[in-house]
Order: C-alpha cells, then structure tokens, then sequence
C-alpha cells in the first residue's frame, strides 16, 4: 500500500500537526473549514460553529506558547476536555508544543472523586495520573478546576492546572511573539518522539497506555486517506469520541486530507441517533465511521417521528466505515436496505479494522465502489490482503498475517489463527509494563529477520482468492464447547447474537454477554447476562432466559448453564462501547452485578430422576434451579422456582 500524497504541489510531512501551516497559506483552503462543530442541544434543529484551517492553525501556536509557559517542551499533559472544537485546537496545540498527551474522558462530577460514589471515568483519571505522571492536565473551564482540586486525592492537588478557556483568550500582546515563531524553525514533536499516550478499550482487561509517536501516527493517517480515497473535497462526518482511538484518528485524517470534518458530541448522538444521518445528508458527507452496533441502534430509534422528519439524502457517501469488529452481514444489509431509499449505496460499505496497538487504522475491505462483500460465518470482511502470486513489487506498508498463536507460524488461507500486524505505525509500547510490551509489541515469525509484529490478540481468517481477512473475535473470549464431535471453540460473539434474537423485544442490543465460568458438574459452564429493556411492562422473566437458552441451543450447539437478567445499563462496557466480558464474569462472582432474575441450570445423570432443589431468594429478585433429565435435545425439563419461601410453582419446559 503506497501512501504517497495524491497531489505533489503537497508533500507529506513527517508529523501531522505540519500540515496545518501548509493549508493555511494557500488561499484555497485558509478560509475552507476544517472542522464544523454541531450543537444539537436545543429542541429545535441543530447549531453549527466552523473553524477554519487558518483560524486552527492561529489557536495552535498561540495555544503552544501558553502551554510552554507552564510546562516545558517534552512534558506529559493530561487533556480533560469535553467533546467540541475546543478539544481539537488542544491536541494539535499539544504536538506543536512538543508535549505528551495523554486525552482521556472527563469525569461529569469531578466532585465524587476519591469518594466511594466514584465512577468508571474517576477511576480512569486517577489511573492514567498514577500511569503516566503528568506534569500538567488541561480542563474545561476554571470552575471545574476548582472542583476537583476540592477532592481528597492529593495527586490531583499536586498537578498544574489549566483551562483551555485560559489558553484560548491569550490576548494581543501574544501577536509579536506569534509572528516570531512563526517563522522560526518547528520546535513541536519530531517524528521519533513520543505525542501520544491513548488508552486500550480495556474490553478484555484493564485499560493499557499505549505510547505512540508522531511519525507513526502521521503514518497511519497517510495509510488510511490511501485506502478510503480522502480528498480535500472530502467531508467527514463524526460523532466519535475525540478522546478514544478512533475519534482522535479522524481528526488528524482530516487535516492530513486538507478535507472537513463535521463533529457532534457522542451524547448528542445516543440521545437522538438520526442526528448523525441528517448531518451525513446537511454537509453532504463522502466519509463517516460508526461503531458497527450503531446501525441496528439507528434502524430502532432512528425512524421515529420525534427524532426528526426531515428527508434524508445519502448519495454522498462513498465510506459509510464499520470500525467495531466482528461486523455482523445481517444488520449491515438490514441497514442499507432500510437507507438504500435515502440514497445509500450499498458499494460505500467500508469494514474495516483497527487498533490502539498500531495507532488505530490497521486495514479496510472497502476497495472502491464493489457492490458487494463476501461473507463467512455471517461476518463481513475487514481486509484485503494481497495475492500470494502477486508480482507487482509493491512492498505493504502495513503487513498482515494469520498465524499459529502457539508457534507463531503462518497459517494457510482457511485456516483460523491469530492476526498479527506488523507497519510504521506500531506503537512503541505499553508504557511501564516492559515484559507485556515485549510480548506484544517484539512478535517474530520463525526464520526471518529482525521485522516485529504486533500480536493483536484476535482470531482471523483469510478466505477465497481475493483474500479478505475476516476478524472473527478475541482469542480471550472464546469459549471450549462440548460437541459431538469433540471440543471446539465458539466465540462468544455468536452466543450473544443467538440470545438477543431470542427476545429483541425485551433486550437491549449489544448489551447481552456470554463467558465461561466453573461449574460443579463440569469444567466450564456458558453464563449469559443480558440487559433488559427499560419499561417491560408483562414481560414473563423465565420465559426469555428459556427462550435464550433455546436459541443458543439451536443457532449454536451450545448449552447455557445460567442466565442473569439484569436492569438497563447493568453489563459493564468500555467508553467506546465493548462489552467487558471479563470484568462482568469477575463482578458476577463477587457477587456484584445486581440481578433482576437468575436461572441455573443443571444437568443431570442419563435416565434418573430429576431430584428437587430450591433457591431461597429474600426480596423482590428471583432465581431459578433447571435439573435437565438427559436424554435427546429436547429432554424435558422439571424447573423450580422461588421469589420467596412462601411462594413456588413448577413448571414444564424443553430444551
């Protein structure tokens, strides 16, 4: 993959916060907008405020210079601003000061910190002030800042605080100094130094600080406008979070495009989803990345009235990009079938992969106006790899291959294995945990040369004589399943799927997880814990945790050991939206998920009787104890259940 700039009157720079200055002195883009904020807070139809390529450029040097006169060039500066173009002109001020940053997301009510009330973002913030000891953090406003040093946690009250609104109303005494450094040498990040520390999604453990330098970052950019085709007339539209990976990539694609990008707030989008497609259709957007669980999220609450009605139009695309793998084929031609009317083209479809490891971008399966994709165990693809008889001579500059996770051999096409990656992107490394970094980051294939790779931890697999690379899951979330014909591994993905299908009325999509657990009567046993719906008015609780246990049977040849119902917002998640399967498995053994409705159940000798046992549940909760008498798949069922001591049935039910 060639990641040659498309017009030479541009050549790339070595780090992207250099493009800025290049845009700004050519008339046809100083005054284009780089970034359009849209504030959909009111009632009524959205507010927009632009900001140009010149005006970004002018708010990160002076940005640059306030920062310098707090902290020194090299320092690690937490960055705790809220979603808005604020935050934008912060993270490009950063890279020219040369400092470190570390964007994380802001706790809403700083005043809970270091209390017992403290949620997941405090924990975060004094996670990453442990990790990353930063000389300085950067909040919103000084009213915030004046809360949190209010806390009891001393690490807070030893750092410098700023607010962006104080860096931003440097006065006009700045401008002598602005002309001077302007014209002076670049003093912000070389390519080799480090401008990034970005956190893991910690989906399967706690979140890891990924260090990343700005050469790779402006790499990986680079590579990603080469495969989605970005242009200066390009708009993106994005409601990402600008502190996650993801977010934070599509703004530095942009201004390496010299394209425009269209941002909301990700709570604007949660609170009314169709506000993401008028902005597709308002800016006439030709790129736009979701979360793959967006689609099925905007097809339920998308359509309704008081969300909006006006006509939507979206012909523009040409990269409607899935970033969440697995991509499910189902939702993604449910979606384009419901939006082909508004003009969706089924050819922008752009799944694609990536990871905090290798900057973000690692590949796409788009490849410009097909009109459709291949499927495989109902996933779409995440890549196209090149051929093996291939005699072009280009080198890939972002290397793939599907390996023996034990022995780190390649595997031959069709046959599942580990994704590795190996590019300039790489990141350098976990920072402080040395031994994961080299497990990591220091990968080899057996008998060649000094080339790392990047251990991703997922499971692939390439297919058919095109090659695509389809991301079937993480190897940490597989699950040994006993079959017929021996033990195989089902990702747990698939156990989720069945299980929300079996009552979509009743569950919250992308809020149901499965894991493995110990099991008195065998080695492991499959648990699901599922969100309800808010307002289930007769809904029949040991109806959907049977239905769930039916459905997972008959999609998956898998059985369910216990079921856990639990409220709205009850299955833990990362702020990027992962469902956190082990976390949840550790928090259901602490006993610290609170339940809803709980059934066990629980297998039996072939041919004996079904022996009685009960659950005692005080209050209002309730748990079921299934004996299964064993026979064939649909053996019948004695279930004993137990809101109190004073009040049981029985019931008859089957497989």
């Amino acid at each position: 993959m060639s990641t040659e700039n498309y017009d030479p009157c541009y050549p790339d720079q070595p780090v992207v916060d250099r493009y800025l200055p290049v845009w700004a002195e050519q008339p046809a883009f100083a005054r284009k907008p780089a970034f359009v904020w849209a504030d959909d807070a009111g009632g009524g139809a959205p507010s927009y405020t632009a900001l140009t390529y010149s005006e970004l450029n002018t708010a990160a040097q002076r940005m640059a210079l306030g920062l310098l006169q707090t902290v020194r060039r090299g320092d690690t500066v937490l960055l705790l601003g809220s979603p808005g173009l604020r935050l934008v002109k912060l993270i490009f001020a950063c890279q020219r000061a040369g400092l470190v940053a570390v964007p994380i997301i802001p706790p809403t009510d700083p005043s809970k910190l270091g209390t017992s009330a403290q949620g997941a973002a405090h924990r975060h913030l004094l996670r990453a002030v442990a990790q990353t000891r930063p000389a300085a953090a950067v909040a919103d406003d000084a009213g915030y800042i004046a809360t949190v040093l209010e806390s009891p946690v001393a690490a807070l009250k030893r750092l410098r605080w700023l607010s962006v609104a104080h860096l931003e109303s440097r006065g006009p005494r700045d401008v002598a100094a602005d002309e001077r450094t302007r014209t002076a040498a670049y003093c912000g990040c070389a390519p080799g130094e480090t401008y990034l520390i970005q956190y893991t999604s910690g989906a399967t453990g706690a979140p890891r600080p990924v260090v990343v330098t700005a050469g790779a970052a402006a790499h990986n950019v680079r590579a990603a406008r080469k495969a989605y085709d970005l242009h200066p007339a390009g708009v993106v539209a994005s409601w990402l979070p600008q502190y996650h990976d993801c977010g934070l990539m599509f703004l530095l694609l942009t201004v390496v495009a010299g394209a425009t990008c269209v941002l909301a707030s990700p709570a604007a989008f949660a609170r009314r989803p169709r506000l993401w497609l008028e902005l597709v259709t308002e800016f006439k957007a030709t790129c736009t990345p979701v979360p793959s669980f967006a689609l099925p999220l905007v097809l339920k609450r998308g359509r309704r009235s008081e969300h909006g009605t006006r006509p939507l139009d979206l012909a523009s695309l040409r990269n409607l990009i899935l970033v969440n793998e697995p991509i499910y084929k189902s939702p993604v031609d449910d979606f384009v079938e419901e939006f082909g009317r508004a003009g969706l083209d089924a050819s922008s479809i752009s799944p694609s992969y990536g990871l905090a490891e290798n900057c973000t971008f690692v590949s796409t399966a788009w490849c410009g106006g097909r009109p459709s994709l291949p499927s495989y165990k109902k996933l779409l693809p995440s890549a196209r790899l090149p051929s093996l008889a291939s005699s072009s001579g280009e080198e890939t500059e972002i290397d793939i291959v599907v390996v023996d996770g034990r022995t780190g051999e390649p595997v031959e096409d069709g046959v599942e294995g580990e994704i590795w990656v190996s590019s300039p992107s790489n990141a350098s490394g976990y920072l402080g945990h040395p031994s994961a970094s080299r497990e990591v980051f220091r990968a080899r294939l057996p008998g060649t040369g000094g080339t790392s790779f990047v251990r991703t931890g997922d499971c692939g697999v390439v297919r058919g004589t095109e090659r695509y690379l389809y991301v079937l899951g993480r190897s940490t979330d597989a699950i040994a399943i006993d079959g017929g014909q021996g033990q195989r591994r089902l990702h747990a993905h698939y156990i989720e799927t069945a299980a929300f299908r079996s009552s979509p009325g009743a569950l919250r999509g992308g809020c149901v997880v499965a894991f493995a657990a110990p099991s008195p009567s065998s080695p492991v046993t499959v648990v699901v814990v599922a969100e309800l719906q808010k307002g289930r008015d007769n809904v029949h609780l040991s109806s959907i945790c049977d239905g769930i246990r039916r459905a997972v049977w008959k999609e998956e040849g898998a059985k369910v050991g216990c079921v856990v119902l639990v409220d709205s917002g009850g299955v833990p998640k990362t702020t990027s939206g992962k469902l956190r399967r082990g976390y949840t498995r550790d928090m259901l053994a602490g006993k610290l998920i609170p339940k809803v409705f709980e059934v066990l159940y629980d297998e039996y000798a072939k041919g004996g009787a079904t022996p009685e046992k009960e659950t005692e549940v005080c209050g209002t909760s309730a748990s079921w104890v299934v004996g299964e008498a064993a026979g064939d798949t649909a053996a019948s069922m004695v279930v004993m259940a137990s809101g109190n001591a004073s009040h049981r049935m029985r019931l008859r039910s089957s497989l």
